[in-house]
């Protein structure tokens, strides 16, 4: 059946995606099943999705009932989900407002919308720059991806959108000399997740809350990877002691259910007036069905700390099991999203844990990247730190 699939796959899909042979057809907590009846120890989580693990029963059934009543009407209307899926978020973070749309990229694009549209209409001071870091990530729309800062997702794409300026993350003095008259705000991850799993200095963090609090900057976080609980806080601004006037989300808010969200400060309300953005499909009764449970379970049973905790446990075992693996240069990450930093390319390595019954993902050439569900057990951590451990202290 899988070759079928891939003949398919090659003559009907154009090929966007790298894709690996295997076709996954099933999946319970963090195991997988291919159509060959393999199983599969998943620390890819969909690439920080499945936050809660595959087909968590509180989310079926809250996607069924759904499913049973009503899937679409349009923002024209009141969607009662919706409402209070935005209240459970405003209530659990800095944020005041809420935009659903469908995913990350779109998120991000309402964030630059918005702190634009902000700075021109409500500030009126005609800003529009956006200021990016090197090595982030943050989408694959034309904005998005000019916001992007790494060359390879803009290769062929030209010309780009103007209003955008990149510069070394972790380097104070250089936003410094990037601000200027027509800066409208500063956006960032605090862990750069697909530029190699690196987390941001703290005390360089607070430094730029308060110079764009001083400036009149707005300062837009992406929480698209880290949000949700997965660095051990429900969002990783927390960990910061900050508080964005933007951040966004998707990949973990809908356990798999494809939903982004912006959420806003309650001074930047002014900025998004009726007509300015929209989204057809953002916030529909299911997507918010899906991220109401969602938010419920995470928040409701504490799973962010239990993130913490197991996150604890990961580093450590990673740590003394990878001590004598020469191939090895650092383990470094942020609540249950680390990188394996090592010597060389890695691409052997994750298709050889694939044969060995554990997927884990890349982010770069050099680094491997885990991201087990929040529900992770120990055993489960031990079975694939022993997989990577045997593969690592044979690499070379």
């Amino acid at each position: 059946m899988t070759d079928t699939i891939e003949a398919v796959a090659t003559q009907s899909l154009l090929p966007t995606y790298a894709r690996y042979p295997m076709a996954l057809v099933k999946g319970e907590g963090s195991w997988l099943w291919d159509d060959k009846g393999n199983k599969y120890l998943d620390f890819m989580s969909g690439i920080a999705v499945t936050n809660l693990g595959h087909a968590p029963k509180r989310i079926k059934e809250a996607l069924v009932k759904q499913l049973d009543e009503l899937w679409h009407v349009s923002n024209l209307f009141q969607i009662p989900n919706q409402a209070e899926a935005a209240k459970l978020l405003t209530d659990n973070s800095c944020g005041d407002a809420v935009f659903f749309c469908n995913s990350g990229a779109e998120a991000n694009e309402a964030a630059i919308k918005l702190a634009r549209r902000y700075q021109q209409l409500v500030a009126k001071n005609g800003r529009y720059e956006i200021i990016t870091f090197e090595q982030s990530f943050h989408g694959r729309t034309l904005a998005t991806l000019t916001a992007t800062g790494q060359a390879k997702v803009k290769e062929g794409f030209a010309p780009l959108p103007e209003g955008f300026k990149t510069i070394p993350y972790n380097d104070i003095e250089a936003l410094k000399a990037a601000i200027s008259g027509v800066t409208a705000a500063v956006m960032l991850e605090l862990v750069q997740a697909e530029g190699g799993v690196h987390p941001a200095n703290a005390d360089y963090i607070r430094q730029v809350a308060e110079l764009c609090e001083r400036e009149g900057i707005l300062l837009v976080v992406d929480e698209i990877q880290t949000g949700i609980g997965r660095t051990g806080k429900l969002f990783a601004y927390e960990h910061y002691g900050i508080q964005p006037d933007i951040f966004t989300l998707a990949k973990g808010l809908g356990s798999g259910f494809p939903v982004g969200a912006m959420v806003a400060k309650e001074k930047l309300r002014e900025g998004f007036t009726a007509g300015s953005h929209g989204s057809t499909f953002g916030g529909t009764p299911i997507a918010t069905a899906v991220v109401k449970a969602t938010l419920e379970t995470i928040v409701g049973d504490e799973l962010p700390a239990r993130a913490a905790e197991q996150s604890v446990y990961l580093m450590e075992q990673l740590r003394n099991k990878l001590a004598s693996a020469s191939f090895v240069k650092e383990v470094r990450g942020l609540g249950l999203i680390v990188g394996i930093e090592c010597e060389g390319p890695v691409a052997n390595v994750l298709t050889e844990a694939q044969n060995r019954g554990l997927l884990v993902i890349a982010a770069g050439p050099n680094v491997i990247r885990l991201l087990p569900n929040l529900l992770v057990t120990s055993e489960e951590i031990d079975i694939a730190v022993s997989i990577l451990a045997e593969l690592l202290e044979a690499a070379k």
